[in-house]
């Protein structure tokens, strides 16, 4: 049963924002896609929400759901809070002594990130507790008054807390705490037991700062969006999208922020495990193309793998390790600097590149008309013909091909090129960027590409999507309905869910179980709290526990479902059989003889999975869906050759058609090459499938 019926979901990204409304009830959804603002995204939010075709009173809205790049984005660019960070007393220069290990072991010169917390603002507190939380030495609270005094003189706007071993014994964190809320009352203080729980000092110090590095802003701008939508008529709660693939309440998001750092494309993954599913596909490559950057996850039954090892603010920016490690739980994606508004340019051995560098929203590609002069991807498939000049965003953006075609050539001179060869390498080597970086991330996981169906969405994603596909050796790609505003889409299939997690280190044939039930209690507990204040009835709330194990002796860990309720010995054998079948799947074989010690265990609340009905695409129009011919660049060999042309709602459930082939929609275009062929399916998917053996 639909409970719900009006559902308003919100997608900023580096360059458009989206926005979905939908009537579960009915199906029907109205769609707007704007240009991103700066510096103040709910900008674009607001007068979206003006912009989107009406069907119900704006207090009729029953849930809004928000994605958003804010916090990875102020990492990024350093413009979060001045912070000041409590510590051990000789652990302040935990954030910059980090990791033995290096990005780049052949770097003599390796660059690292700084920290965010220049190291006059990093203060070693008089305490110290044991790695079972046993007290060494009790706080010096004059040490944290000490702090505090130069805090407040710094002006600093945000104070993070992280003593060694807190994940134990968290009561040394508490008391400094109090001290600093009764010295610096009203500004937000992060402590570690709370933000990350978890053993690793220099990882659980990084993931504290950044929470209060971004808080301030955080705070400020879900108040701000919060009062916008009020002044607009809305008045439901307002839900956040979490790197985890849920979503909580805006006021547990102003509290841990950290935890958005990948807000916006988890809701393309879920999409994309949605539209799947309505295709039967079991095994699908989430492939989200928008204007900055190309996101890729690989799935299985509808689910996809989340990681608590992620980094933020690379300082290069695919080059793992080189960037500032967070302990949050994301869904395991990579990130490619591959979009619409990627530049083409001449590297530093004067050989053409693309990206990672990104025109944005602002001036945008060249094509737009708003001051962008570097040649870029879109202006690169407008060139092609792959891109309607009179038609991007339904034709409420018109492109100039003429700036285009000059902002390219100015490229094309300096490697003595014709515009259109220019245009089509532009248009290549960005498929082989995406391409390269899936098949390494597909490698790194131990998984066949070849046996995955790719499901494109973004704005661009459906343009490159059989490019990137014939070179992963993948034979079939879906476009669902509205690909370009899917991520926005996805983020009403979160359920509200949070994760929680505790460190304790122990053997398993020497578990105290008094102590585990009591941490899963705590957990689950404080679980209950977070999803009561987000609306979910303590009936509906599931539970999900898992935990981090290894081989004693083993640095990193794999993670093993925990069964519910009490544990016992009794359940000792079921923990070593999950551990064992996760490690064979893994690596093929045990370590017979090796005992077995556990590191993390986690727990997983959620609410229900929200129930949309039957989504239904924009109306047909009249007539067949075809729209003319035109010339479409394919090989520059043979030159621009006739392409028919789809209005994708006007073709309908068994409509078949044979490469090459453009489907136009207001949001993407779908881009179909020679050897590939089109079928509407019933559930408004568009199934594109090589036809001959790929090499």
């Amino acid at each position: 049963m639909v409970e719900e019926q009006y559902v308003l979901a919100i997608d900023i990204g580096g360059t458009f924002t989206d926005l979905v409304l939908l009537d579960c009830h009915t199906g029907r959804q109205a769609i707007a896609k704007v240009p991103t603002t700066y510096p103040d995204p709910s900008d674009a939010v607001l007068s979206g929400i003006d912009s989107l075709p009406g069907f119900c009173d704006p207090g009729a809205v029953q849930r809004v759901i928000h994605g958003t790049t804010l916090v990875t984005n102020t990492l990024i660019e350093r413009k979060g809070a001045r912070t000041g960070l409590i510590t051990t007393a000789g652990f302040r220069d935990a954030l910059e002594i980090g990791r033995e290990g290096r990005y780049d072991i052949y770097d003599l010169r390796l660059e690292l990130p700084e920290p965010l917390v220049e190291r006059r603002l990093r203060f070693g507190a008089l305490e110290r507790m044991n790695v079972r939380g046993e007290i060494l030495e009790h706080l010096d609270e004059s040490s944290i008054r000490d702090a505090c005094s130069t805090f407040l003189d710094e002006g600093v706007e945000a104070v993070a807390i992280c003593f060694l071993h807190a994940y134990a014994n968290p009561e040394h964190e508490r008391q400094a705490a109090r001290i600093v809320g009764k010295a610096m009352p009203g500004v937000p203080v992060s402590v570690s037991h709370q933000v990350s729980p978890e053993l690793r000092e220099y990882d659980r110090t990084s993931t504290t700062v950044a929470n209060a590095y971004v808080q301030p802003l955080a705070r400020r701008y879900l108040a701000g969006l919060s009062g916008g939508l009020e002044a607009k008529g809305i008045e439901a709660p307002l839900h956040i999208m979490l790197s985890n693939g849920g979503v909580c309440s805006a006021e547990t998001a102003a509290s841990f922020p950290v935890r958005l750092v990948e807000s916006g494309p988890s809701g393309g993954a879920l999409s994309a495990a949605y539209w799947g599913g309505r295709s039967d596909l079991r095994n699908v490559l989430a492939f989200d193309m928008g204007g900055t950057t190309a996101k890729a996850v690989l799935g299985s039954d509808g689910a996809f793998p989340v990681t608590t090892e992620s980094e933020v603010a690379r300082v290069y920016r695919f080059k793992r390790g080189s960037g500032l490690p967070l302990l949050v739980p994301v869904l395991d994606m990579i990130e490619i600097g591959a979009g619409g508004g990627s530049i083409a340019h001449l590297n530093e051995m004067g050989l053409p590149a693309v990206g990672p560098e990104s025109a944005g929203s602002v001036p945008g590609p060249a094509c737009y008309g708003q001051g962008g002069v570097a040649p870029t991807v879109t202006d690169a498939d407008l060139i092609l013909g792959m891109l309607n000049p009179g038609y991007f965003l339904g034709g409420k953006m018109a492109l100039d091909l003429d700036r285009a075609r000059r902002a390219v050539q100015g490229l094309s001179k300096r490697l003595g090129m014709d515009v259109n060869r220019m245009a089509w390498g532009i248009h290549r080597m960005i498929n082989e960027n995406m391409a390269n970086a899936a098949r390494v991330h597909a490698a790194e996981r131990g998984i066949d590409i070849r046996g995955y169906a790719m499901v494109a969405t973004g704005g661009a994603g459906p343009v490159h999507a059989c490019g990137v596909a014939e070179r992963l050796g993948i034979r079939t790609v879906i476009v669902p309905p509205t690909a370009g505003v899917s991520s926005a889409f996805g983020l009403m299939l979160a359920p509200i869910s949070f994760d929680f997690a505790r460190s304790y280190v122990a053997r398993l044939g020497a578990l105290n179980y008094a102590r585990l039930n009591t941490l899963f209690e705590a957990m689950e507990t404080e679980g209950a709290d977070v999803l009561r204040e987000a609306g979910v009835a303590p009936s509906r709330i599931r539970i999900e526990r898992t935990a981090d194990m290894r081989y004693v002796g083993q640095g990193h860990e794999i993670r093993i479902p925990i069964p519910g309720g009490r544990l016992s010995p009794r359940r000792l054998d079921e923990i070593r059989e999950n551990f064992d079948a996760e490690y064979t799947r893994k690596f093929t074989r045990t370590c017979e003889g090796v005992e077995i010690e556990s590191v993390h265990w986690r727990v997983r609340m959620s609410g229900p999975k929200p129930d949309l009905g039957d989504p239904k695409p924009p109306p047909s129009t009249d007539g067949d869906g075809f729209k003319g011919v035109r010339p479409v660049l394919f090989d520059p060999e043979s030159g621009p050759e006739p392409a028919p042309v789809f209005d994708r709602y006007g073709i309908e459930s068994g409509f078949r058609a044979t490469g090459p082939a453009i489907v136009e929609e207001a949001e993407s275009t779908a881009v179909v090459p020679h050897g590939w062929t089109i079928a509407v399916e019933v559930c408004g998917n568009l199934l594109l499938t090589r036809m001959e053996e790929l090499g």
